[in-house]
């Protein structure tokens, strides 16, 4: 198993996105941009892969120990830091509104019927001679 396969794996499992692990290296002094971070995470065979050194992962997981552990001066518990990554959904779904009444009320009364001037009055196979 590589770097890169341990990487996938913890942004996976923690469910991380981009600017999250960006900042989380930042914690560690480290900067890296999110091209170069979405390079880590792209398959071997691309053309743009690049391969995840030992330095990368390594801050990774120092700066994951802060990010969920806090510093000894401020410390947190893992469960509040996690916490703060999800989105909490509304307790009240809208109202939806009946199909056939949003239709109705879509539909224009100003229109009238459409008269065809091309309309055949007997097809071809049907002629009488």
């Amino acid at each position: 198993m590589t770097n890169n396969d341990i990487f996938k794996k913890l942004r996976v499992a923690l469910m991380l996105r981009d600017d999250e692990i960006v900042e989380i290296l930042k914690l560690v002094d480290f900067n890296i941009t999110k091209s170069e971070l979405g390079a880590l995470f792209r398959k071997e065979d691309h053309p743009n892969y690049m391969e995840c050194g030992d330095q990368i992962l390594r801050n990774f997981l120092n700066g994951l120990v802060i990010h969920l552990r806090g510093t000894k001066e401020n410390p947190t518990t893992p469960g509040e830091a996690l916490s703060k990554n999800k989105v909490a959904k509304p307790a009240v779904s809208p109202k939806k509104r009946d199909f056939k009444s949003a239709k109705r009320k879509d539909f224009k009364q100003d229109i009238s019927p459409v008269k065809y001037k091309n309309k055949p009055s007997q097809s071809k196979g049907n002629k009488k001679s």
